[in-house]
């Protein structure tokens, strides 16, 4: 199998440069591996011990985010290496201030794994979420680096629990130990004779309740654009758009924020389109943008914050791979709703069986929805609360690394 395996992350890199001819993302992903060597070699010592963190991307950072700054925190010393698989993730965090050097992951090859381990020289490695590498994991496993997956999650017809998984399995045999969000994962691993694992829950918890804590303000959306109750739709794609088309046009009492998941031109104009008179956060120093009923949020990194102003939320993503971060919003006492592609997500599943959110899938569910939670005050409230009594993964997971600086 591990031969396929070889083939199939080779064919991978191809397609990718094949996209990069005409796909910006893809040609982000092939740019920012070139000279990734040389370009490592340059930033970083690597006579000096790291920790490396890696993450999937911008939404994995967020999540495995509170264990990276509690560490640095208690030990300023430690020198960290952060690792991204996407260009979402990179291209808005290769600056960040707390990384000794922010990378591309190359991709897992033998000798890609071996090279790149030899020069962040780390003293353990945490991976969150998801991302199983098998020349990564390996050549950790061989040099003795502790590995560690947090705020992970499993399923049953995952790869590794079906009867032709047993070379995925054996990727999973070469972490240290598992910090999951629930008992399912407990128990499936557990079926593998698995034992290193604890219930440790999401560190997203931890990060989106100190977010809510204390928020930054927005001043041009406070000060120069709210005088209406505000509904945010945060990370969403084409199909959730067209939905809240109906709902902006039959609430004038309403004010609408839409923070798009890509917002390159080509999207922000085709939102343009289907709602005319909304206005870019980016003019909305503009005289007369406190006219318009819908905000269109047109750069990165205002959503979470934005939450703040909200009294319902959409979470975008549900008519694609699954939804967005649900958190976010539920961390600010705002009841959420979201597509019907949420299965993958526990705190979804959660707010569900709590009344604090609703999936729809037509635009008579989301008008149903909305008015549900017009009237039903305590939804809000719900949702915090199930935030707030969820933290503390970040304290547990460190408390049990801690032994292993």
């Amino acid at each position: 199998m591990l031969w396929l395996y070889n083939i199939g992350i080779s064919f991978y890199g191809f397609l990718v440069s094949v996209f990069s001819i005409f796909n910006s993302k893809a040609k982000l992903f092939c740019q920012g591996r070139k000279n990734i060597f040389d370009h490592m070699e340059k930033t970083i010592d690597g006579t000096k011990k790291h920790i490396w963190f890696h993450f999937a991307s911008l939404g994995e950072f967020e999540q495995g985010r509170p264990l990276l700054e509690k560490i640095k925190e208690l030990h300023p010393q430690k020198r960290i290496v952060i690792t991204f698989f996407s260009p979402s993730g990179y291209e808005i965090r290769k600056n960040y201030a707390l990384a000794a050097g922010v990378f591309y992951l190359p991709l897992d090859t033998a000798g890609n794994a071996q090279r790149f381990i030899s020069l962040i020289n780390p003293e353990m490695a945490v991976f969150t979420k998801y991302e199983f590498w098998y020349h990564y994991f390996k050549t950790l496993n061989d040099q003795q680096i502790p590995l560690y997956l947090i705020s992970g999650i499993f399923r049953p017809n995952q790869i590794f629990f079906r009867w032709y998984g047993s070379f995925h399995r054996q990727i999973l045999g070469f972490v240290d130990h598992f910090f999951v969000q629930n008992s399912e994962s407990v128990n499936l691993l557990k079926q593998l004779q698995l034992e290193n694992v604890s219930l440790s829950g999401d560190t997203r918890f931890d990060r989106v309740a100190e977010n809510a804590l204390s928020p930054k303000k927005v001043a041009l959306v406070e000060n120069g654009w709210i005088n209406k109750p505000i509904f945010i739709a945060g990370s969403t794609w084409p199909a959730d758009e067209r939905l809240l088309v109906a709902l902006i046009q039959r609430q004038p009492d309403w004010q609408f924020i839409i923070a798009p998941h890509e917002i390159d031109e080509a999207h922000i104009l085709d939102i343009e389109k289907l709602i005319p008179g909304a206005v870019r956060y980016s003019k909305l120093d503009n005289g007369t943008a406190s006219n318009s009923q819908t905000l269109i949020i047109d750069n990165i990194g205002l959503l979470s914050s934005l939450y703040q102003y909200a009294r319902i939320s959409y979470i975008g993503g549900g008519f694609g791979v699954g939804i967005h971060n649900t958190l976010e919003a539920a961390a600010f006492g705002i009841p959420v709703i979201f597509g019907p592609k949420y299965d993958k997500f526990q705190e979804a599943k959660d707010l569900i069986a709590l009344t604090a959110a609703r999936s729809i899938e037509t635009e008579s569910d989301l008008s149903t929805a909305f008015t549900h939670f017009i009237e039903n005050k305590e939804a809000g409230k719900i949702a915090q609360k199930y935030v707030n009594e969820k933290t503390g993964s970040t304290r547990q997971i460190l408390e049990f690394i801690e032994n292993r600086f």
